[in-house]
């Protein structure tokens, strides 16, 4: 199929911003990062900054980690640091380097983990309730990554927290 990568692309400005982030649930990557970028920018409107605090999730999860067993959905740049000090650290990724595993082994993985890092693209690509899913109602799950929305509602799905990106001068990060 010879399908554009987004419909009704270069027209994109004619429509709400809550028909973009409906977008979310296209089964096409970028239509859904498209949709998740609306999302966000709807959210920033509605988050109180009470709630809101400052911290990196490379230092929660190494914290949270130390000693014990940690697997990260995707592969972030602190990985390292975490297998330093985690007992075990197991990293699945869709496309696995070295010392990754494949994402299909989330289902023998993520049942053993203390502590799970998820990936916000998770929620693009549609995995995020499954591996959810998958696991211990005991472990501390985060979801991070700059797609991440910062919205409470997501901490009723047996998250623990969020770390995501907030854009504080739209303009200049236009740039």
């Amino acid at each position: 199929l010879n399908r554009p990568p987004v419909v009704d692309a270069g027209r994109l400005l004619a429509r709400s911003g809550c028909e973009l982030a409906a977008m979310l649930r296209s089964e096409r990557i970028l239509e859904a990062s498209i949709g998740m970028a609306a999302l966000n920018a709807l959210l920033r409107l509605g988050v109180q900054e009470e709630t809101l605090t400052e911290v990196n999730a490379e230092e929660i999860i190494v914290e949270r980690g130390a000693g014990r067993r940690v697997a990260i959905v995707g592969h972030f740049p602190f990985i390292d640091r975490v297998r330093a000090t985690a007992s075990d650290c197991w990293v699945l990724e869709r496309n696995p380097g070295t010392g990754d595993l494949p994402a299909s082994a989330a289902a023998q993985v993520l049942p053993q983990a203390d502590v799970v890092a998820l990936t916000g693209t998770s929620l693009l690509n549609h995995t995020f309730d499954e591996l959810m899913g998958l696991c211990r109602p005991d472990a501390f799950v985060l979801l991070l990554g700059p797609s991440t929305p910062l919205s409470p509602l997501l901490l009723e799905t047996g998250l623990a927290g969020l770390s995501g990106t907030r854009v504080d001068e739209p303009e200049r990060g236009l740039r």
